[in-house]
């Protein structure tokens, strides 16, 4: 059997997938690099021809996880590979909304893309990552650890993931497997929501518009960190950090989390409120409850 690396990147078209597909071609690994799309993905291939192998995968089916497991474990056993070293599970989708106007179909698709999905994936292809007793790792981030207004859902299903990985981790001990969390800030990627309010929400009002904007552009207006330099960073705690530590804090911002572990709930609403220009906003729905 060959000794050579081999990682499974999801969600690889663009941005933080995209750019960990290339560095691990780089440090030597056979890729595995999926989306919705096979052909969003011909610039990688052409770049890496015969080290990067593209494919469908599309995380919210399981028929479509089932078929990628069916086209790596075939390119595998043809390259003499007994399995995977890192299984990086970068899939993700934005949710911005006010959570009582959050659209169903955003939901579903959000908590497929972000939770269930890695799930599933997971279970298709822990017995390929224990077999090289490797990593599994995710792209979680800071949302799911602070208030970030209209962001409940996004941010409930990275906190879920991350509960997730802390305890599989935990229950991966005996077979030495390691699995990280990147909890990721600001990074500069094409993934924030564009979306606008639905019509009938109750927040439709213009000193809203400055709000929901200054949320939807939080990452570009921050000095996002370049996904280039986070693939490195992540690949380079992946191979060289402590194979223990499950959350791993990476791009701009990413300490918020531990400050608002550290600091009283007040005060980091407080901030937030100036932040998100939301005390105009909140003044004027409770100066119209006011005359209702």
């Amino acid at each position: 059997m060959s000794d050579r690396k081999v990682a499974l990147v999801t969600g690889a078209s663009q941005g933080i997938g995209y750019h960990l597909s290339i560095e691990f071609a780089k440090r030597g690994y056979y890729v595995f690099s999926c989306s919705r799309k096979v052909e969003s993905m011909n610039e990688l291939v052409n770049q890496f021809p015969n080290q990067i192998f593209s494919f469908s995968m599309d995380i919210s089916s399981i028929e479509s996880i089932k078929n990628g497991y069916k086209f790596v474990n075939e390119k595998l056993i043809e390259l003499k590979i007994s399995g995977i070293d890192v299984l990086y599970n970068n899939a993700g989708s934005s949710c911005t909304f006010p959570g009582i106007d959050v659209p169903d179909n955003a939901l579903v698709q959000c908590l497929d893309t972000n939770f269930v999905g890695h799930v599933r994936v997971v279970h298709e292809f822990s017995r390929l990552v224990i077999a090289k007793q490797g990593t599994i790792a995710f792209t979680g981030s800071c949302a799911g650890y602070c208030p970030f207004p209209w962001g409940s859902v996004y941010g409930a299903s990275k906190a879920a993931i991350g509960q997730y990985a802390s305890i599989l981790a935990f229950e991966l001990e005996p077979f030495n497997v390691s699995v990280k969390n990147f909890i990721t800030g600001g990074v500069k990627t094409d993934i924030a929501d564009k979306r606008s309010l639905p019509e009938d929400s109750i927040y439709n009002i213009e000193p809203m518009r400055i709000a929901f904007e200054k949320r939807q552009k939080m990452s570009e207006n921050h000095h996002p960190m370049e996904p280039s330099l986070y693939a490195i960073k992540a690949i380079d705690s992946i191979e060289n950090g402590w194979r223990s530590t499950v959350d791993v804090y990476l791009g701009t911002w990413s300490i918020l989390p531990r400050l608002c572990a550290i600091f009283p709930r007040f005060l980091i609403l407080y901030i937030f409120r100036i932040k998100f220009h939301l005390n105009s906003l909140f003044d004027a729905i409770s100066s119209s409850k006011k005359h209702d």
